[in-house]
């Protein structure tokens, strides 16, 4: 072979290896990305995006321009899942995926759920017509600077929660709530009607939320019944007996709380039966 067919093949191989290697190779990237999945209501809500630091920077007014569309992150477009039907600051959003879009100002923002998940950071092609969503909501300022953008479901009760947008020293925030008691009920209603009763979770949501506290006592007697020996069945029957007003029975179920807990050596029942009796005894 020619010396310069050698050089040439030396060449060609060394490249192919350069190339091998780079494709090999793993670094930190520099606005990483991240999934939050909270369970909320009856299912979750998912959030994608990738989060850029400050790195020294002025980020609102300067890396992020007041008054423009942002993509909310970095890379790609964050997306935002809803699992159920909710709604956004009392505006209803259908169960979906959605993009989420903001326009920052110094003492406002505008948040936007965007059906085109496709757009990612090419907001000269943003569409108004593209949008599933747009509200306005006022920005807090921080006392301590957060480095990397953040978003987090907080707040989260059963049926509400705030997503919140965190970055520098500004946060801005949304509320998100679903209608689930219609849901609950009904599949109560269902669920009950089949011979494999789940009396003591129907009789706790009962309790819980200030239902019906005739049908939750029925369905705590039954679910005694059913587990005679169950302790934490038998406190929610002195918790149900005493928001009934029935302080002589709730007085009785606790006392025999206390004794089915203390034969299973659990003393943090044993405690909350006793703190019940005493309530019961004012």
């Amino acid at each position: 072979m020619k010396l310069k067919s050698i050089t040439t093949a030396l060449a060609l191989m060394a490249l192919s290896i350069t190339a091998v290697d780079a494709q090999q190779l793993k670094v930190p990237a520099p606005s990483p990305l991240q999934t939050v999945k909270q369970a909320f209501a009856l299912d979750n809500i998912t959030i994608e995006y990738s989060r850029p630091s400050v790195k020294g920077r002025i980020i609102f007014g300067d890396v992020v321009p007041f008054g423009k569309v942002w993509r909310t992150g970095a890379n790609a477009s964050t997306k935002i899942t809803f699992g159920e039907d909710v709604k956004i600051e009392g505006t209803a959003v259908a169960a979906g995926t959605y993009a989420l879009y903001s326009i920052p100002n110094k003492d406002s923002w505008e948040l936007m759920l965007y059906k085109d998940l496709t757009l990612g950071g090419n907001v000269a092609d943003y569409k108004s017509e593209n949008e599933v969503l747009k509200i306005k909501v006022k920005p807090t300022a921080l006392t301590s600077k957060v480095e990397t953008f953040t978003i987090n479901v907080a707040d989260v009760t059963a049926n509400t929660c705030a997503i919140e947008l965190v970055w520098d020293k500004t946060k801005v925030a949304f509320n998100v709530s679903a209608e689930i008691e219609s849901k609950i009920m009904k599949n109560i209603e269902s669920v009950m009607t089949k011979d494999a009763r789940p009396y003591y979770q129907a009789a706790s949501y009962y309790y819980e939320n200030d239902k019906d506290l005739a049908k939750a006592t029925e369905w705590i007697n039954k679910a005694v019944e059913q587990n005679p020996k169950a302790y934490w069945v038998m406190l929610l029957k002195a918790k149900i007996l005493l928001k009934s007003k029935d302080n002589k029975g709730a007085i009785v179920a606790a006392e025999e709380t206390v004794a089915l807990a203390k034969a299973d050596q659990d003393d943090a029942y044993v405690k909350m039966a006793e703190k019940l009796i005493a309530e019961a005894k004012k």
